[in-house]
């Protein structure tokens, strides 16, 4: 079985130079499954209330720039919130290394102890990694409140949310704009497809088989569409008794 990387030494450092890449690829799923489930819930239950075609397109289209740009401002801001969090506490951190330097050493001992350090061996590690003020602050937000330095961009996020929203969403849509809308058969099937495409594709980064992965996306986003079908079906019943 083939490594994921090469192990010579000036790749890794070459890679470790690089840093971390940020990842997107939760902005993308998160926009893509909700861009398909909500466009589609629309048309279902526009289905179900037997709403004319032009009606379905405009109701469709109209979730697809608002409801996109108002996931995307939710996911900048909430990317942004996490940010300055980060900093936030960052600054208390570097607020206790200036004022309780020897407190902050014992954080450190008592950290590394709790992994099974001990004597002399701790007392080395806390000198190591106390001695160099960036590492130190790295470790502290990491073990102390399970983060790591920010690497993804907010404006980036919103963008990847944005896009994916609008792509997937737009797939409910197209049999309508053919005039193939007289059943909702076809747009359920290309629905259908959009979702298991969604959920395989994001098997790429989980240990899951992409069958599996695009099976329960594909079953989260149908019943989604179920449910609006049928309280469009119970509206229309309703408004007709």
């Amino acid at each position: 079985m083939p490594l994921e990387h090469s192990h010579k030494a000036s790749d890794i450092a070459a890679r470790l130079r690089a840093g971390p890449t940020a990842s997107y690829l939760r902005d993308w799923v998160y926009g893509g499954i909700d861009g398909s489930i909500t466009t589609f819930a629309i048309v279902a239950g526009s289905l179900g209330a037997n709403l004319s075609t032009s009606v379905v397109l405009i109701l469709g289209l109209a979730n697809l720039l608002a409801d996109g740009f108002s996931m995307a401002v939710a996911n900048y801001s909430g990317t942004k919130s996490e940010q300055e969090d980060y900093q936030r506490l960052l600054t208390v951190e570097k607020k206790h290394l200036r004022l309780d330097p020897k407190g902050e050493q014992e954080e450190i001992r008592q950290i590394y102890k709790a992994k099974g350090f001990a004597d002399a061996e701790l007392e080395t590690l806390v000198e190591i990694i106390t001695s160099h003020r960036r590492t130190w602050l790295d470790t502290m937000m990491q073990e102390e409140y399970g983060l790591a330095r920010p690497t993804r961009k907010a404006g980036y996020a919103a963008l990847a949310t944005f896009a994916a929203f609008v792509l997937c969403g737009s797939l409910p849509l197209v049999p309508f704009l053919f005039g193939m809308a007289a059943s909702g058969l076809s747009t359920t099937l290309v629905t259908a497809l959009a979702f298991f495409a969604i959920g395989a594709v994001k098997s790429h980064w989980s240990v899951r088989s992409w069958v599996r992965s695009g099976l329960e996306t594909c079953l989260i986003g149908l019943t989604a569409a179920g449910i609006a079908w049928f309280v469009g079906y119970g509206l229309r019943v309703g408004f007709e008794l």
